[in-house]
């Protein structure tokens, strides 16, 4: 199980957690928005979601000012999910060799200022040099380069990750797992850990949100039978010793809309 070296929380802030948040049973599994002039187009493909239970004081302290924790039954949840990315141009044009790449993220949930629920990264490793760098670039988002796979046999999924650029050199990520059956019907908890219409990011020292659409993710059960790794305590979150909450999907289409000052 797992295998990391514990860090102090980014900078070590001093929480700000209040603890008047509601908890989010509300989350749709289809967009209550529609993306009119998209940014970016993507595939988001083969996701494995690993999420863990933690204290809400704990995540706030890493958030921005103005974005609070989003709680379910008053826990904050943190997920690991590795993946395969496909950029594509807006209208869903491909870009040939350098738009496909896996990627692994270290995710929260949180809500804006006007309750706003969202995603907030906090790192994303991806297999492509120009996508990091263009990623950080125009939407601040903490992307580093790495080097990166995502292979699978049947149902048996194995991804791996070593970070390369911008430091901590080597943090890494070794996930397998198994996928299972399909889910028909999400549940409130799947639907608040998945059904995130919407990212932050902090850009200039700015706060952005951005709007996102995709279809219902087709959400599967799955077995984590391998884990090691360094991401979730480099981005300040040492994973706690109960097992992780699992889910895999095939993937879904994605439109990101245009980034507006929160």
């Amino acid at each position: 199980m797992p295998n990391v070296t514990p860090v102090p929380l980014a900078a070590q802030r001093q929480s700000r957690y209040t603890g008047e948040v509601s908890d989010a049973l509300d989350h749709p599994t289809e967009a209550p928005h529609d993306v009119r002039f998209e940014v970016m187009h993507m595939r988001w493909l083969n996701l494995t979601f690993l999420h863990w239970q933690f204290d809400p004081e704990q995540v706030q302290a890493v958030l921005p000012d103005d974005l609070t924790v989003d709680t379910f039954d008053g826990a904050a949840w943190v997920g690991l999910v590795p993946f395969e990315m496909e950029v594509q141009l807006p209208g869903g044009i491909p870009i040939p060799r350098e738009g496909s790449f896996p990627e692994t993220n270290v995710r929260t949930y949180v809500r804006g200022p006007d309750g706003t629920p969202g995603v907030w990264f906090c790192s994303l490793e991806a297999g492509r040099l120009s996508a990091t760098a263009v990623a950080r670039a125009t939407y601040g988002l903490p992307y580093f380069w790495a080097e990166m796979t995502a292979e699978h046999q049947g149902p048996d999924w194995t991804y791996r990750s070593r970070r390369k650029w911008p430091g901590p050199r080597g943090a890494r990520c070794d996930v397998d797992i198994t996928a299972g059956d399909g889910i028909e019907e999400h549940s409130a908890f799947e639907r608040f850990l998945t059904a995130r219409w919407g990212l932050y990011s902090t850009f200039l020292g700015r706060t952005l949100y951005a709007p996102i659409t995709h279809e219902p993710w087709p959400l599967h059960q799955a077995d984590l039978t391998y884990l090691n790794d360094g991401l979730m305590a480099a981005a300040g979150f040492p994973i706690p010793d109960a097992d992780p909450v699992v889910h895999w999907t095939p993937g879904v289409g994605v439109r990101i809309g245009r980034p507006r000052l929160v």
